[in-house]
């Protein structure tokens, strides 16, 4: 499975910048409002040296990482939720995605025009998330004027929808973000079915200039507090350096670049890692003769779901899986050393997968 996120913000933060360095997908970046017409969606590759330490212990035609699909949205301005600019169209957009890529500006520059005529990052975040409040205030209201009669008559899951969205109703009339409040799972599953925007976590890009790229500065040291207190992740980057590493077809080059910046990964690293980690993700490995792949699961995750990921006819008949850890596999070398030293365990329908796992999927359906 790939995870979705949009990517957000004010028209000239650098998002269709930040998108094609990330995706070498060609969407236009230019210096004026609105250049995204419509959205730009890529497949980027998650790097995980993992897949490296695999192949170099395991022959194998190919090596297949694990990806994030990156929508990149076209800049809200106030009055999105209402139509302003190109607003309801990328509001419908977003919500189609697992979480949010929130660029924001901290940089200055004479040369890009900000909308609001000055740098404020956390102005500009209070703009976008407005405006994500009041769409979905719109719908939760219509949410709950449909479910009201239904519920009135008995219908169980009729009060339980027209429930949670009077508490959704309220919530966002007072500006919190459905995000930050506590539902029993019940309830959940039917903010799932709302497709709240304001539901979906948030990853914050705090895109710097170059000095910058590797301390941070006063913007985004801001942004990144405010990400703290909203229970959001944080990220600091430079979509002009992410820009240079896209051009550098060489690997070795690429990491001599960010060491002379100061920096151990790349932007593309630490966002898909952000993403990872804000979503309660994390990788498991099939390692074969025909390939080495990497695989997106849930936290928690039993081997029957895992298994899931690839086919449901795996989870379906499931009966057992043969797994070790890659840092066995180091010390072993082979599969046949670490039978041999018993560290290639058989695990049932109850193991909860770790991250790292290499696992070998036994099935009957």
């Amino acid at each position: 499975m790939a995870l979705k996120a949009g990517i957000v913000g004010l028209p000239n933060v650098g998002k269709s910048t930040l998108f094609n360095a990330l995706t070498s997908a060609g969407a236009e970046a230019a210096n004026y409002p609105f250049c995204t017409i419509d959205p730009n969606v890529g497949i980027v590759e998650v790097p995980d040296e993992r897949l490296h330490i695999l192949h170099e212990l395991i022959e194998t035609k190919k090596v297949i990482p694990a990806v994030v699909e990156i929508v990149d949205i076209a800049g809200l301005v106030r009055g999105a939720s209402k139509g302003e600019g190109l607003g309801n169209k990328f509001l419908g957009n977003i919500r189609a995605t697992d979480a949010i890529l929130h660029v924001v500006r901290c940089f200055d520059d004479d040369d890009v025009e900000h909308v609001d005529g000055d740098v404020d990052p956390i102005r500009d975040i209070d703009t976008i998330e407005t405006e994500l409040l009041l769409a979905d205030l719109e719908s939760a209201l219509k949410r709950q004027k449909r479910y009201s009669k239904l519920a009135k008559s008995g219908d169980k899951d009729a009060k339980l929808h027209h429930g949670v969205a009077t508490r959704v109703v309220a919530a966002l009339e007072a500006g919190i973000p459905v995000r930050t409040l506590e539902f029993s799972e019940d309830d959940w599953v039917s903010v799932v079915d709302a497709q709240l925007i304001t539901a979906k976590k948030v990853l914050y890009i705090c895109n710097v200039d170059e000095a910058a790229a590797a301390t941070g500065n006063a913007y985004s040291e801001k942004v990144v507090a405010f990400a703290a207190e909203q229970g959001a992740g944080a990220v600091v980057l430079s979509g002009a350096i992410e820009s240079e590493i896209a051009e550098m077809d060489d690997e070795e080059d690429r990491a001599m670049f960010l060491e002379e910046l100061g920096l151990e990964l790349s932007g593309l690293a630490r966002m898909a890692r952000g993403v990872y980690d804000l979503l309660g993700y994390q990788t498991y490995f099939t390692a074969g003769e025909k390939e080495i792949r990497a695989w997106t699961v849930k936290k928690g995750a039993t081997a029957p779901q895992a298994a899931g990921v690839i086919h449901s006819d795996f989870e379906r008949g499931f009966i057992k899986s043969e797994t070790y850890s890659i840092p066995d596999l180091q010390e072993y070398k082979t599969e046949a050393g670490l039978k041999q030293a018993g560290k290639l365990r058989i695990e049932g329908k109850s193991y909860v997968v770790k991250d790292g796992d290499v696992m070998h999927f036994r099935f009957n359906v």
